[in-house]
Order: structure tokens, then C-alpha cells, then sequence
């Protein structure tokens, strides 16, 4: 298992090599494109998937490096059409307070619930349509991929109510997108209620960072 890892990690050193840059004070670091992010994942998955495959220990440099060169291919290849389709995204969503983060394998889409919803509705607001048709637009340029929505509450209310709501404004905005033309096989809707806060309900602040849906673009290819 040692032999293993020893091997995993030279060859993906090899690949991180290329992403090694000088900085303006002359020291070494590193400037990393999502594109290469990928790749460097990519290679790191698919040195030990090559390491795993060779079950008689004969050949696992060799097969630890050809499942790294894959791999690190299809990584680049994910990262790539993630900027390009997060470029995209920033241009049509527009809304003050959306937020879009590339996380190199997949993008999140973060919208306030505020810009969404009036208090203690489902109903998505005009305003917030226009976004989501917009979305719905890059989803149907990105075809491949699997759209994850999730719904959030506060923990104002008690669990159940907020479990209900959150899936009723998750599944709103699903409908949307459908309806946009999204095909809907690709669409998950899950509310999580009030159980994944991201800032904390002793405050009306945290209160509205948490009353939120999150849309997670996972390429499928």
C-alpha cells in the first residue's frame, strides 16, 4: 500500500510541476486556472485507479502514470467547459446578491431566498424569473450535466414546516427551468429545511444568508 501511494504521489508531482510559477518577490507558488485544478484532480484520481487496476504489482508505475495522463485529460477537459460556462452564467444572471463559484469539478449557484420568494411563499418573483430563464438558457448550451437544487430555510418555524417549505421553493424553481425547456431527467429537487445552515440563526443576518437555494451544475462528461 506505501509502494502505492509513493507511486501516486511522484506521478501527480510531475503534473503539478507545470503549474509552478515565480512570483513578483522571486519565491515559487502556484497559479492555478480551473482548467488545471481539473487536471491536476483528474490526474490524481486516475494515477490511483491505474495503481489499483494492475492486481499482480508488476507494472504499477507504468499503469499509476498512463491513469494519471487520463485522467488529468478528462479533468482539464471538465475544467475547461466549467469557466467557459461560468462566463456565460455571470453575464446572464445578473441580480444584485446571486453568487456563482466554480469548484473546479462542478459550479454552484447560490440565490438569496429573498430575491426569490416573498415571505413564507413558493412563488417565484418576476424579477428572479428572468435569472432563472437565463440559467435555463446556459443549461440548455451545457447539456451535459445533472442539476441539483436544493432549498434552505432558517430555523424560524419548526423542522417540518421548514422541510416543506424548502422543497416546495426547491421544486418552484425546478418547474421553471423545466418549463424554460431544461429537460426535466436532468433536474433533482431536495429541500433540506433548516439542517445546513451556512452562517448562524442567532442573528437576522445570518437568518437571510441561510434562507437561500443553492443550483449545483455537475457535468455528467
Amino acid at each position: 500500500m506505501m509502494k502505492r501511494v509513493s507511486l501516486l504521489i511522484g506521478t501527480v508531482g510531475v503534473f503539478a510541476l507545470g503549474a509552478c510559477a515565480t512570483n513578483p518577490d522571486g519565491t515559487m507558488g502556484t497559479t492555478l486556472t480551473k482548467t488545471q485544478q481539473g487536471a491536476l484532480a483528474g490526474a490524481a484520481a486516475g494515477a490511483l485507479y491505474g495503481a489499483q487496476r494492475d492486481d499482480d504489482n508488476n507494472n504499477q508505475g507504468r499503469d499509476a502514470a498512463r491513469g494519471a495522463i487520463l485522467g488529468a485529460a478528462a479533468g482539464a477537459a471538465i475544467g475547461n467547459v466549467l469557466e467557459r460556462q461560468e462566463r456565460a452564467l455571470r453575464e446572464v444572471m445578473t441580480t444584485p446578491g446571486v453568487q456563482i463559484v466554480n469548484r473546479g469539478d462542478h459550479l454552484q449557484v447560490i440565490l438569496p431566498s429573498g430575491l426569490l420568494f416573498a415571505s413564507d411563499s413558493a412563488a417565484v418573483s418576476g424579477q428572479a424569473q428572468n435569472d432563472l430563464y437565463g440559467l435555463a438558457q446556459n443549461l440548455q448550451q451545457y447539456p451535459d450535466s445533472r442539476v441539483e437544487i436544493y432549498g434552505h430555510t432558517d430555523s424560524t418555524a419548526s423542522d417540518s414546516y421548514n422541510m416543506d417549505l424548502s422543497q416546495r421553493r426547491a421544486q418552484s424553481v425546478g418547474g421553471i427551468l423545466a418549463a424554460a425547456g431544461v429537460s426535466s431527467s436532468r433536474l433533482v429537487m431536495i429541500g433540506r429545511g433548516e439542517s445546513q445552515p451556512v452562517a448562524s440563526n442567532d442573528t437576522e443576518s445570518g437568518k437571510a444568508q441561510n434562507r437561500r437555494v443553492e443550483i449545483l451544475i455537475r457535468p455528467t462528461r
